[in-house]
């Protein structure tokens, strides 16, 4: 399926998001969020059968960030709003990959720069290519982090990493990434697309309830006190263990045989 500058695919579970204007490396424009928008429409008509989302890019980038071009650089300080796409297009597509019903895998097959770095954090699995590398591109164009990046990157890579990779702009390549805990996986770039359908097609075949559960205990996780945390815990574990998943997780182990969940 085609949406502007965004392709929506569906291999079996599993549905694919590919952001796609390579002219100029699939940086996002408000036109590209709207496709975004409507692709995730199509996902979640779907909930019942769309089971894991990986999202990538087309080309030899993942996401550059913001496109620029058409932008006014002459806009005088003061007299315009820079982060006023923020609110109206960049928020509501992030919130949505958070609240998502199903895991997402981000494959990150090229360069994640400024947004698409905080896109590409978004994924519960963050797999890379060899050639791929982030880059917080903000400062280098006079503006600050956004996107959530000021949120995501302390949590996962802590304080000191994320204000030098912030305040320097430089290029983060993906095997220092992957040995900061920035990311999961590494693959040649040949093997990306191979490993992430593999991984997603697991996760897809996973009792998609539970896994959705366990995602969002992660995210609730930073801001929770311990005894908020036991408590979400109970509420989440109350609506896993009502699922027919969890009954055929059981059955499964007693009966020594691989359980086939089913989603529900």
């Amino acid at each position: 399926m085609q949406f502007k500058h965004v392709t929506l695919d569906f291999d079996g579970p599993v549905a694919i998001l590919t952001l796609d204007h390579q002219e100029v490396m699939n940086a996002v424009s408000i036109d590209m969020l709207g496709g975004l928008a409507e692709a995730l429409d199509e996902i979640e008509e779907k909930t019942a059968d769309v089971r894991c989302l990986v999202v990538t890019g087309a080309g030899r980038a993942f996401c550059t960030g913001a496109n620029l071009q058409g932008r006014n650089a002459q806009a005088k300080p003061g007299r315009s709003n820079a982060g006023a796409a923020l609110e109206t297009a960049f928020h509501p597509f992030l919130r949505r990959l958070r609240n998502l019903h199903c895991p997402i895998v981000t494959s990150v097959n090229g360069p994640a720069a400024g947004a698409g770095m905080s896109f590409a954090l978004m994924g519960d699995m963050i797999l890379c290519a060899k050639s791929a590398y982030f880059l917080q591109a903000f400062r280098r164009i006079g503006l600050v982090p956004d996107c959530g990046s000021t949120w995501l990157l302390p949590r996962l890579v802590g304080k000191a990493r994320a204000i030098e990779l912030s305040l320097l702009g430089e290029k983060l390549p993906a095997e220092t990434a992957l040995q900061w805990g920035l990311v999961n996986r590494v693959y040649d770039d040949a093997a990306l697309k191979e490993e992430t359908m593999k991984l997603a097609h697991e996760l897809a075949n996973g009792p998609t309830v539970a896994l959705a559960q366990i995602r969002g205990l992660y995210w609730e996780s930073p801001e929770n006190s311990f005894e908020e945390q036991l408590n979400a815990e109970f509420q989440s574990q109350r609506i896993a263990g009502a699922t027919s998943d969890f009954k055929e997780g059981v059955t499964a182990f007693l009966e020594k045989r691989p359980a086939k969940f089913k989603g529900q």
